[in-house]
C-alpha cells in the first residue's frame, strides 16, 4: 500500500471516529505530498461521512456515536446556495456546502447555472436565513444584481441575508451590487453564517475534523 493509499484510509477511519487532530495532520501530509485536494475530499472525507449515515440507518451507530461524527442536532439555520446563471464552476460552492453542513446548517444546493427564478422559488419554499450566490467568472458576476433584483421584485429581499463569493469577487463589488456580505472562502462563509444566526454551539468532533480538512483544501486550491 502506497503512502497516499494509507493517507486516504487513515482519513476515512479518523473522520468516521471524529478524530480531528489526526484528520488535520493527514490532510496536511497529503497536500504536502502533492495529492489532489479533490481526491482527498471525494475519496476519503465524504465517503466517510456517507458511511456514518449508512451505519446510523442500519442501527450500527446509535445517537451518542453519531454525535461524534455529525452534529446530530436540530439545524442551526437554513442556507440556500447556488452558482449563478451562465457559470458552471462548482468546486468553491461545494466546499461551502460541505462546511456549512458540517457546522449544522440545513443546506439547499441549487447546483450550477442557476437562474434567478430558481433562487426566488427556493427562498420562497425553504425560507432560509441566508442565500448565497457564487460566481467564478467576471462575466457572470453581474448576475448577483439580477438575482437581488428578482428577490426584491418577489418581495423577498428584506426576508433573507444575501451573501456572495467566488474567485473574482471583492468586498467592494459585493457592496456595489447590494449584497449583505462577502466571503472570500468557504471557511469565512461558514463563520459568517454562524454569526448571523447567533449559533454559539461547539461543533462536534467529526464536524471539527471535516472543517479543518476542508479549510486546508480550500487554502490549497486558492493558491492554484
Amino acid at each position: 500500500m502506497s503512502r497516499e493509499e494509507e493517507i486516504r484510509a487513515g482519513l476515512f477511519d479518523h473522520t468516521l471516529n471524529g478524530h480531528a487532530p489526526e484528520v488535520k495532520a493527514l490532510t496536511e501530509e497529503g497536500l504536502k505530498l502533492g495529492m489532489d485536494p479533490m481526491d482527498i475530499l471525494f475519496k476519503a472525507l465524504i465517503p466517510s461521512l456517507e458511511e456514518v449515515g449508512r451505519r446510523f440507518e442500519k442501527g450500527d451507530f446509535f445517537v451518542p456515536e453519531m454525535l461524534i461524527a455529525e452534529t446530530g442536532a436540530q439545524p442551526v439555520g437554513r442556507y440556500v446556495i447556488g452558482t449563478v446563471k451562465g457559470d458552471i464552476h462548482d468546486i468553491g460552492k461545494n466546499l461551502c456546502v460541505i462546511m456549512l453542513e458540517g457546522a449544522g446548517f440545513e443546506v439547499f444546493d441549487l447546483g450550477v447555472n442557476t437562474p434567478p427564478e430558481k433562487f426566488v422559488a427556493a427562498v420562497e419554499e425553504h425560507k432560509p436565513d441566508v442565500v448565497g450566490f457564487s460566481a467564478f467568472l467576471t462575466t457572470t458576476m453581474p448576475m448577483f444584481k439580477v438575482n437581488i433584483d428578482a428577490l426584491a421584485k418577489a418581495g423577498l429581499r428584506d426576508k433573507v441575508h444575501i451573501a456572495v463569493g467566488g474567485a473574482p469577487v471583492t468586498q467592494e463589488y459585493a457592496k456595489h451590487v447590494g449584497a449583505d456580505s462577502y466571503a472570500p472562502d468557504a471557511s469565512m462563509a461558514t463563520r459568517m453564517a454562524k454569526e448571523l444566526v447567533g449559533d454559539r454551539s461547539q461543533s462536534s468532533q467529526g464536524a471539527q475534523a471535516l472543517e479543518q480538512a476542508v479549510k486546508l483544501i480550500d487554502e490549497t486550491l486558492k493558491k492554484g
